[in-house]
């Protein structure tokens, strides 16, 4: 390899990117402005959930239970319908996400020892939602079973007797569940996919389409400097975008970073190199721009749903599961969750560490030889 030749079209490549202020400029702000949006606007502890009440019983006993579930911020009474039909047309028509419904003899059953039953309709559409309502909803309700109780062996002079089994729960890493925690190394690696990949694609497409490529492929240069030459200058680019992204979610989110920088900037390198040669691997495939962004979007959708970013690992059936482990963006999530989040070092990582590095062995390898296959008269 001819570094003083290598060198020159890093210089080119530094210089045909500049030149692209508009793409250069969206690149660079993109993960302040995609952070922002996420971060804020995702979260997956669902409150607020509009709420209808039919309140048959009209009581203190109904009223103190209607408190409780105002007060703990999931439940918002929007209206207290008149009938059950009512409330029925005001989760229909999506007015309520939640009704509850008191029986007339709520209060008397209370006062007589013997179980009632409220009943509540969760407009499931949404599982998320319905998920939060449920969880909500059961939770106030022991509570207050508890608290009732509680008095009445009171009243009656009776010990009350401790719990059989008492589990004691300690929440580590994120015991809030704060949300942007969460999210922000998740979007770290989505955004390097959603700009690396197709902006590579289309770097050598664009070349090709405008005949610089077959200029170059007739000078002394080999196909690696050649393919080094344009990952290089895109690297600087994951990287900026990386240091965006930590920054606005140790200023921004408060988010905690309890591992090694150095060692998650090391490693980073790793997932932006296998992004990039992906990327090279779809432009041997594409004939024009336009077919290499589109096959960019087909592999972005399955980064975003099969790596772990919006759903648990465990969750994906495993077949799923196995063909989300065929993209980086899966070994980078969680390494940086594990590095962010947890404070691990290297002998945590090592397995996601080695999978990248595996796939680039075997993606760049590939896409010399596709590259030769397709562009090399």
């Amino acid at each position: 390899m001819n570094w003083e030749r290598l060198k020159s079209l890093i210089i080119k490549e530094f210089i045909q990117l500049m030149r692209d202020r508009i793409t250069l400029e969206i690149v660079m702000f993109m993960p302040l402005a995609q952070l922002l949006i996420f971060g804020f606007a995702i979260n997956t502890d669902i409150k607020h959930l509009r709420t209808v009440i039919f309140d048959q019983s009209r009581t203190q006993e109904s009223r103190e239970m209607i408190n409780s579930l105002s007060s703990s911020n999931y439940f918002d009474v929007v209206e207290f319908a008149a009938s059950m039909k009512e409330v029925n047309e005001r989760v229909e028509e999506g007015a309520a996400k939640v009704g509850i419904i008191f029986p007339p003899d709520y209060a008397g059953k209370i006062k007589g020892g013997r179980q009632t039953s409220v009943q509540v309709i969760v407009d499931a559409t949404d599982n998320l939602s319905a998920s939060s309502a449920l969880a909500a909803a059961q939770t106030i309700g022991l509570l207050k079973s508890q608290e009732i109780l509680a008095a009445k062996f009171a009243r009656l002079g009776v010990k009350v007797p401790g719990q059989a089994i008492d589990m004691r729960i300690r929440l580590w890493y994120n015991p809030d569940f704060i949300t942007s925690w969460y999210i922000v190394p998740g979007i770290m690696g989505l955004l390097l996919t959603i700009t690396l990949i197709p902006m590579m694609a289309m770097a050598i497409v664009r070349e090709n389409e405008q005949g610089t490529l077959e200029q170059l492929l007739v000078t002394p240069m080999r196909i690696e400097e050649l393919l080094l030459s344009k990952i290089i200058p895109y690297i600087v680019v994951g990287y900026v975008q990386v240091f965006i992204s930590i920054f606005v979610g140790i200023f921004v989110f408060d988010m905690p970073f309890l591992g090694s920088m150095p060692l998650f900037y090391a490693l980073t390198f790793f997932y932006v190199v296998a992004s990039l040669a992906l990327g090279i691997m779809i432009s041997c495939f594409a004939q024009n721009q336009t077919q290499a962004i589109q096959m960019s979007v087909f592999i972005i959708l399955p980064c975003v749903l099969l790596s772990g970013f919006v759903f648990p690992l465990e969750a994906i059936p495993t077949g799923f599961r196995y063909l989300g482990e065929c993209f980086p963006i899966t070994y980078y999530i969680s390494l940086t969750r594990q590095i962010i989040l947890k404070g691990g070092g290297m002998e945590y990582v090592w397995k996601e560490t080695l999978a990248l590095a595996a796939y680039i062995a075997i993606m760049f390898t590939a896409a010399v030889q596709m590259f030769r296959r397709r562009f090399v008269p």
